[in-house]
């Protein structure tokens, strides 16, 4: 993927990793757009030169508002990457965690979707272009005390294998985003052996800009969550991840 001259929607990118893609593209280059629902980022990013769209990705009307606006500034967009997600913790013994469920699916993984249906009758018509979508290491290998995080993952991770093969023939590549755990909102709280952003950043970058670009973005913090299956360290390491689940307030004494 040639970086230095592409057009590029990141959706969900107001803060941590897609703030940081979203300049990393730009320093590259290419002319970037950056879509969310955090009207304080959205001027922030602004005044720092970026195109700010509005969009709430759960709400179809919004999607296809921001998608409109979109095109009307960024006719010639060939590159769009969706990766809105929210990240809740569930207690699956407690029936209350259905709402936190429904919200990281809706968000995670029918707001992918969402996303991808605005923008696929532009990018096939245009012939060229490419699809960026968001999973992260929890996809092949669940974090316990955040299931439906992981499932929500895990499906984005077949839809995009899907949407690939669909899509084959017209031009239009989908490229998987592979997030470990960076050390961004947070994170590096919860997890000291977070990734730094500007390490990841780097990573990514050189992989997008290979020839050709891979199917998978895989930095290396996320090999081991990656293949853990096929090297036999799935069980033990699931196993490893289920002792967080103390973190949950009725784990606790």
């Amino acid at each position: 993927m040639d970086l230095s001259n592409r057009t590029v929607l990141i959706v969900g990118g107001t803060s941590g990793i897609g703030r940081e893609l979203a300049r990393r593209f730009a320093a590259a280059g290419s002319t970037v757009a950056i879509g969310g629902r955090g009207q304080e980022a959205l001027v922030e990013l602004a005044g720092e030169g970026f195109g700010t769209i509005s969009i709430d990705v759960t709400d179809v009307a919004s999607v296809a508002s921001a998608r409109d606006a979109v095109l009307a500034r960024y006719p010639e967009l060939d590159t769009v990457v969706t990766m809105s997600g929210v990240m809740l913790l569930e207690d699956l013994r407690d029936p209350a965690h259905f709402e936190a469920a429904a919200t990281t699916i809706d968000t995670n993984l029918l707001g992918t979707i969402r996303v991808i249906d605005a923008f696929t009758p532009h990018l096939t018509r245009r012939g060229a272009g490419t699809f960026i979508t968001v999973t992260s290491g929890i996809a092949f290998l669940p974090f316990p005390p955040m299931p439906s995080y992981a499932a929500s993952k895990a499906a984005v991770h077949a839809y995009s294998e899907a949407l690939r093969a669909q899509l084959d023939g017209t031009g239009v590549g989908v490229v998987e985003l592979v997030p470990p755990a960076v050390a961004t909102a947070g994170q590096e709280k919860v997890n000291p052996h977070a990734l730094p952003l500007d390490d990841f950043a780097t990573e990514v970058m050189h992989l997008l800009s290979q020839d050709p670009t891979p199917h998978e973005i895989l930095v290396k913090g996320v090999l081991v969550h990656r293949w853990a299956e096929r090297d036999g360290t799935y069980d033990d390491l699931v196993a490893q991840r289920a002792q967080a689940l103390a973190m949950l307030p009725s784990r606790q004494d």
